[in-house]
């Protein structure tokens, strides 16, 4: 086909994936100079992309689906490249009839994966490689640059932490959407405790009664940001951090786009399940408990289906914090 003019990037959701189609977006503007890149999403996460520099326009979902697909019929697209292939995008290409390309989910080998633990047929390529297939027929690379985060203000450190947490820290990610996501408050305690930096600890409200139990436990080494910071201040911290510790969770995946040295640390979920392993960061560690159970889901359970929850209880916390000390 010709060279499109404008282009309609789609990925309704969630946070980790969405930050994975950055490199796509950037990857098309810049080698497609002349074309407008346009990218709709959920309201809930425009954040991710409303400070992009590579996009002409931001979209959000509507909550009427023929409201959305109005909208776009106005915009007279070239092209729409469908990053999230479910039943409204679907939809979306069969009622305004543009040409699209869309991404292979590989559906088959992860419930293979799932439900016989046969890991051996899923693909080893990142999330991010196999969003760019979408756009290989336009000619359009990959430039190996890591994934684009674009904090909205010029934030200063005294603004959040005190000054004992400002020249050199260590940001702890103790929150995730799933139980199955998230460390044990007694493990996370027994690596702040051998860490020998100061921590900041990030997370919402749904983590702030385990941030003060973790704080109370450690002392004044950890200080807790859960539920006071909003999700771009949070980034901006990870941002300034010296190293990241983290779970399976957007502000862990997001995290990447500054190369800080990563500890990811993996429960229910794996990263080769999700095509998500780091990518693009200098310096990484992916700490996870070889069992024959996981991983248990694709996005993270509200409990262990087996009731032991042994992939996160039997984490061995001194990698982790040979890591960060190292």
């Amino acid at each position: 086909m010709e060279t499109p003019k404008k282009i309609l990037v789609i990925r309704f959701s969630s946070m980790g994936d969405i930050i994975y189609t950055t490199p796509v977006v950037r990857c098309l503007k810049e080698q497609l100079p002349n074309c407008e890149i346009h990218f709709i999403t959920k309201p809930g996460f425009k954040y991710i992309y409303q400070n992009n520099p590579y996009l002409t326009k931001l979209h959000t979902l509507k909550p009427k689906l023929s409201d959305t697909i109005k909208d776009i019929k106005a915009e007279n697209f070239d092209l729409i490249i469908d990053l999230h292939n479910n039943l409204r995008t679907t939809i979306i290409k069969l009622a305004t009839g543009l040409p699209s390309s869309t991404y292979k989910k590989d559906r088959i080998s992860k419930w293979l994966a799932l439900k016989f633990k046969w890991n051996r047929f899923i693909s080893k390529e990142h999330l991010v490689d196999r969003y760019l297939k979408t756009v290989k027929f336009l000619g359009v690379k990959n430039d190996n640059k890591p994934i684009d985060y674009y904090v909205s203000k010029a934030y200063d450190l005294s603004d959040f932490l005190p000054e004992t947490h400002q020249q050199k820290f260590v940001a702890f990610v103790i929150g995730a959407t799933h139980f199955t996501k998230r460390l044990p408050n007694d493990k996370i305690i027994e690596i702040c405790k051998g860490i020998n930096l100061p921590i900041v600890l990030l997370g919402g409200n749904d983590v702030k009664e385990n941030a003060t139990i973790i704080k109370q436990a450690i002392g004044d080494k950890v200080y807790d940001t859960c539920g006071i910071t909003n999700l771009d201040q949070s980034v901006f911290l990870v941002s300034k951090a010296y190293k990241v510790i983290g779970f399976d969770t957007g502000l862990t995946h997001i995290s990447e786009a500054f190369d800080r040295p990563l500890a990811s640390i993996w429960g229910g979920t794996t990263p080769d399940l999700l095509g998500v392993h780091p990518y693009k960061i200098s310096e990484s560690l992916i700490v996870g408990e070889d069992l024959s159970c996981r991983p248990c889901s694709k996005f993270g359970l509200e409990k262990c289906p087996l009731g032991h929850f042994k992939c996160m209880k039997n984490i061995n916390t001194d990698i982790v914090v040979n890591f960060i000390n190292s």
